[in-house]
């Protein structure tokens, strides 16, 4: 269908990067958007176009998302970069990060050179790898983050793992900044945080489950930020979930430092109350927080200081799920749910359209240097048609995810992606 030319007309386009939202008709020819009409009007039909009609529905630039993990190499029961992707495509996603917990670690050149070749031989959607900023995760060497950026790495981070040591946290900033590498990084004092299991709280106290405090997340955001300043390199704090994170990051950003920063989706739609009677699909890292600082992070995301919302895509399969909530791994599914939960927010009144796409597409690109974010003519035809009101309930039967942990089973939606398509080819139709 790439090499036909492609007319989607009729519907409603929101492209935060031309300022559209608003009726418009896309031209697509060779996998690239070669025109927009604004107001509906008929772009032409050129001889053998496809049309397709998008009246009554919504087209969105492809999503990008920040934070996927995926078991390929070391685990591939779990998830392979090719059912993450399929996984991807039928969530509108058209291109993610992968993180480098893999076995072994991609933490070289070789790697990433083979998971780019992997993804390319097996991937319907773009897939983008990041690196270790240390060796194996040991926390001391640093690994070599000029030439993995030359290798395709868009990213270094210590996945799920904060690094201890400042020092090497401060030389992985200024060698990462003079190579244009932005540094990521999830905030978790591990000595605070051992032994708990959820934030901690009544909630917790009350499941008789150990808690894991707030502070464990902002101490050391603000060493980060800190670090960050003092380095002026491109810092990401990763996943935020509380309302002290955000004023942290607040305050940071008013003294000019380089940093921006992303939340997960379960953080903007979920709280600690969800964790009901020890569902360990709800047992995340960082833990679902207090109602009062799952309407923070929106605050932020509504406000600018939260730049990107991410579905920390993390499968785990039964062996490490169906266990006692103490005993369970953290993470969930979330590729496939990422547009609809985000839809929450916009049919709730939280979020206008327009900054739910630009969080999950346009900044992800921006920050990461990444293709993608846009339908300007010109761009690759990276793009998603929803129907924001169907109403739909997310069944297991249904995931496509190897791993099918996700918070959101049973859960009722409005609003799913009917088609996606990456470069002018339909990867996911619903139709």
């Amino acid at each position: 269908m790439a090499e036909r030319p492609i007319v989607i007309g009729g519907g409603h386009l929101v492209d935060p990067s031309q300022g559209i939202d608003g009726p418009a008709s896309l031209l697509i020819e060779a996998g690239r958007v070669s025109a927009v009409h604004r107001g509906g009007d008929d772009p032409g039909r050129p001889d053998g176009a496809v049309c397709i009609d998008a009246r009554g529905r919504h087209v969105l630039p492809g999503l990008i998302d920040a934070r996927v993990h995926v078991g390929e190499p070391g685990a591939e029961h779990r998830e392979t970069i090719a059912s993450a992707s399929r996984a991807a495509a039928a969530g509108g996603v058209t291109g993610f990060v992968m993180m480098p917990d893999t076995d072994p670690v991609i933490d070289d050149a070789a790697l990433v050179d083979y998971v780019r070749r992997l993804a390319r031989d097996s991937a319907v959607v773009n897939v983008y790898p990041s690196v270790a900023v240390t060796k194996g995760f040991g926390g001391e060497a640093l690994t070599e983050l000029g030439l993995l950026k030359e290798a395709g790495a868009v990213m270094a981070t210590e996945g799920r793992r904060t690094l201890r040591n400042n020092l090497t946290l401060r030389r992985a900033l200024t060698y990462a900044r003079d190579f244009g590498l932005v540094v990521a990084m999830e905030t978790h004092d591990p000595d605070l945080s051992a032994g708990g299991v959820m934030n901690e709280g009544l909630t917790a106290t009350h499941l008789g489950l150990p808690g894991i405090p707030r502070e464990a997340e902002v101490i050391p955001l603000e060493r980060d930020l800190r670090l960050a300043a003092l380095t002026g390199s491109a810092y990401h704090a990763a996943k935020l979930s509380t309302a002290a994170s955000a004023a942290a990051l607040k305050s940071a950003r008013a003294e000019s430092a380089a940093v921006t920063a992303g939340v997960s989706i379960n953080h903007l739609s979920l709280n600690e109350i969800d964790v009901g009677r020890y569902r360990t699909f709800f047992r995340l890292s960082p833990p679902l927080r207090a109602e009062e600082d799952r309407q923070a992070m929106v605050a932020a995301v509504a406000d600018g200081t939260i730049d990107i919302i991410v579905s920390s895509h993390d499968p785990q399969d039964v062996d490490t799920k169906r266990l006692p909530f103490a005993e369970a791994a953290d993470g969930a599914i979330g590729l496939e749910t990422l547009l609809a939960a985000a839809l929450r927010l916009y049919h709730g009144g939280e979020l206008s359209l327009s900054r739910l796409v630009e969080c999950l597409s346009k900044r992800p690109a921006e920050i990461f240097g990444l293709p993608g974010g846009t339908l300007r003519a010109g761009a690759a035809a990276d793009l998603v048609v929803a129907d924001l009101d169907l109403p739909w309930v997310v069944s297991e039967a249904d995931i496509v995810s190897r791993s099918k942990n996700t918070p959101f089973e049973g859960a009722r939606f409005s609003g799913r992606v009917l088609q996606t398509m990456v470069a002018g080819s339909i990867v996911h139709s619903l139709e």
